[in-house]
């Protein structure tokens, strides 16, 4: 809550950085995860070098998963920003539910269509008798997983937009190291190849989801009583002046004791 009041009285200078720069480190954070897949999976003894080619075959996809992800986030978020700055919070609240019910909607079809269509579409973009197995094995597992990619930053927009960019560049941060840690592990320790690249993403991105709403429900949470606190304070402040003066307005209704212990 105290993010959202900075929202409206903050220096203009100052809240652009704030929201900025989480945004843009955690883009570049997000280009790790392909980074780091295809640098390890080059490494992969014999298959390296037709390995990576496949998986390179598999950006057109990806591609298309992360633009219908940012379809509900980049819609929805200035929607739901201008019903905050209008405190209409149970319309942005309702924006926010339908991004998301169309965020699992989507991932839904997505999943059905490019799982079953992976061939074809891999062919289409270039995949030869040679590529194309380890293509199709990366493309299904992350295909699987797409799920997680699709809600993780389909809703991130709505959290920045909130004022909580740093939640929301911490939840690509963790899944960008987490996928670092994971690769190495799952390509060579487990000798899963390519297969183990994209479960690797996938897991990774499945821990973004988890930390997702427990970072923004902690701090949001923080902020809520800090709220209620001041309103408490406020109320029995109120009722101790009127008692003090020796009157109570009966024209003007104020809170009651028993209202006011409610807010604890």
């Amino acid at each position: 809550m105290e993010n959202k009041e900075k929202l409206g009285t903050e220096n203009i200078g100052k809240l652009l950085a704030s929201l900025a720069i989480p945004a843009v480190v955690a883009q570049i954070v997000n280009l790790l995860y392909n980074i780091v897949d295809r640098i390890y999976i080059g490494h992969i003894p014999g298959i390296g070098a037709a390995a990576l080619t496949g998986v390179g075959l598999f950006t057109p996809i990806l591609m298309m998963i992360n633009a219908f992800a940012m379809f509900a986030g980049s819609g929805g978020a200035p929607k739901v920003s201008i019903f905050f700055g209008a405190k209409e919070n149970e319309k942005a609240e309702k924006v926010i539910g339908n991004c998301f019910s169309f965020s699992l909607i989507v991932a839904v079809i997505l999943t059905i269509v490019f799982y079953v269509f992976a061939p074809q579409l891999l062919t289409m973009f270039g995949a030869s008798a040679a590529t194309l197995p380890y293509a199709l094995s990366y493309a299904r597992i992350y295909i699987l997983g797409s799920i997680f990619v699709l809600i993780v930053l389909g809703m991130n927009p709505f959290i920045t937009t909130q004022g909580f960019a740093k939640i929301s560049m911490m939840t690509t941060v963790i899944g960008a190291v987490i996928n670092i840690v994971l690769d190495p592990i799952f390509i060579f320790v487990f000798n899963l190849s390519v297969r183990g690249a994209a479960l690797a993403t996938v897991l990774s991105q499945a821990v973004c989801l988890l930390f997702l709403p427990l970072l923004y429900y902690f701090k949001y949470i923080d902020a809520k009583l800090h709220i209620i606190n001041e309103r408490y304070e406020e109320i029995v402040e109120n009722y101790l002046k009127i008692i003090d003066d020796g009157r109570i307005n009966d024209d003007k209704p104020t809170e009651t004791l028993e209202e006011a212990q409610r807010y604890r």
